[in-house]
């Protein structure tokens, strides 16, 4: 049974950083892309992130770039997501999601597993 859990969302201020886990199980993930999407109340889902488990080749959404990193330690199974100088729209739910490689980056209907999403708040 797959099982993505993402950890280490909370509530901070505007210019904080925070640092979101995503920890992998079940099956192996070395021909996927692991990816963090988020979605904020009235929005559809976006895309954050995302990494590939083998190569570690990876992919940043535009209202991200500069500021989030993605990152992945492979024998924990775990990818990471470090968010710096966050935003009040940053404030969503972030999910961790896992696609084959070749599907594509964008489109989270290509995901075929998701986490049950952890909350980020950020307050000016």
């Amino acid at each position: 049974q797959v099982q993505l859990v993402e950890s280490g969302g909370g509530l901070v201020q505007a210019g904080d950083s925070l640092r979101l886990s995503c920890a992998a199980s079940g099956r192996t993930f070395s021909n996927f892309r692991m990816g963090w999407f988020r979605q904020a109340p009235g929005k559809e889902r976006e895309f954050v992130s995302a990494i590939t488990w083998s190569g570690g080749a990876t992919y940043y959404g535009d209202s991200v770039k500069g500021r989030f990193t993605i990152s992945k330690d492979n024998a924990k199974n775990t990818v990471y997501l470090q968010m710096n100088s966050l935003k009040p729209e940053d404030t969503a739910v972030y999910y961790c999601a896992a696609a084959r490689t070749g599907s594509s980056v964008l489109d989270p209907l290509k995901y075929n597993y998701w986490g049950q999403g952890t909350q980020v708040t950020v307050s000016s």
